[in-house]
């Protein structure tokens, strides 16, 4: 199980404009649907990969948890299906379903949304503020498959938490890692060094 971090994309970007399909309700969803909200949280994540089994029940968690506060949230799977079927439509469908995730699940069938996101790993988390700048990308938490550490998800909470709050959010952020985005043959971005 080879380890890859997040890019960590320049604080203060502004969120990429997308419009992908939910693999569940299979309506075109896009950042505009929580234009009303103080914060948009943008993960990619797929189902085959360690990393993400291993916080999943937590992405779950922080989907109820965060319910009624003004946080949006999206999931998105890059991963180039035909090596990964798993991380095909289908197979996401299944994954929302049995994690019982509340909000949509996009597949990225051309890559171009994470590579937008520079998004580089599994899971990748990045958080954007009510004017829709980025000011958290980094890790769930401390916990990886195998270290023994609690799945907390007390970094990105605590990133939430001070976006809802109207507070500042530290700069002292840790990278994501999981495994990396599975690019089609010859869709490697630049910035991926895998």
């Amino acid at each position: 199980m080879s380890e890859t971090l997040s890019t960590m994309l320049r604080l203060g970007t502004v969120c990429p404009d997308f419009e992908l399909t939910d693999v569940v309700s299979g309506k075109k969803v896009s950042p505009s649907i929580y234009k009303e909200a103080n914060a948009l949280l943008v993960m990619f994540i797929c189902r085959h990969c360690p990393y993400v089994a291993h916080v999943a029940g937590e992405l779950a968690n922080i989907g109820k948890d965060y319910r009624n506060k003004s946080l949006g949230i999206i999931a998105i799977s890059s991963n180039d299906a035909e090596a990964y079927p798993e991380d095909g439509p289908e197979g996401l469908r299944e994954f929302a379903v049995d994690y019982g995730f509340n909000f949509p699940l996009l597949y990225d069938e051309m890559q171009d949304v994470a590579q937008a996101f520079t998004a580089s790993c599994t899971p990748d988390f990045f958080l954007f503020d009510a004017s829709r700048k980025l000011v958290y990308r980094g890790q769930l938490d401390d916990s990886r498959p195998g270290n023994g550490k609690p799945v907390t998800g007390k970094d990105l909470r605590q990133a939430i938490d001070a976006v809802l709050a109207g507070a500042v959010v530290s700069e002292d952020q840790k990278p994501s890692s999981g495994c990396n985005i599975k690019w089609k043959e010859g869709n490697e971005p630049e910035y991926f060094v895998g």
